[in-house]
């Protein structure tokens, strides 16, 4: 089964590629970053760059429990970048990944 559809935009010659694998991706990231807490915790790393877990829990006045699993769910989505030192791991946004799946959203709603 092919995995790309490609349609014509209403009023205009315009075509448009949608292919399913990189929608279902996008899809992950959309549903990663619609949640009140996971934008807190983006808006956090956006500021403070690089954070532990204790970091964020704190500043969030939330269970570490709580805070680790927003995380997970960040960084499975590729949200956000890890980086082991010792027994700390540190949490930093992957720009690239939000500017990816920015400019996926933007030709879709073109």
């Amino acid at each position: 089964m092919d995995s790309t559809v490609t349609l014509t935009k209403p009023g205009s010659k315009a075509k448009i590629v949608l292919d399913y694998s990189q929608i279902k991706k996008a899809a992950m990231v959309l549903r990663a970053v619609n949640h009140g807490l996971r934008q807190s915790i983006i808006k956090l790393l956006e500021k403070k760059q690089d954070m532990v877990v204790t970091d964020i829990y704190v500043k969030l006045r939330i269970e570490q429990s709580v805070a680790s699993q927003h995380l997970a769910i960040l960084r499975k989505a590729g949200v956000v970048d890890t980086k082991r030192d010792g027994k700390f791991i540190h949490y930093s946004l992957n720009k690239a990944r939000l500017e990816e799946i920015s400019g996926f959203v933007d030709d879709l709603v073109e």
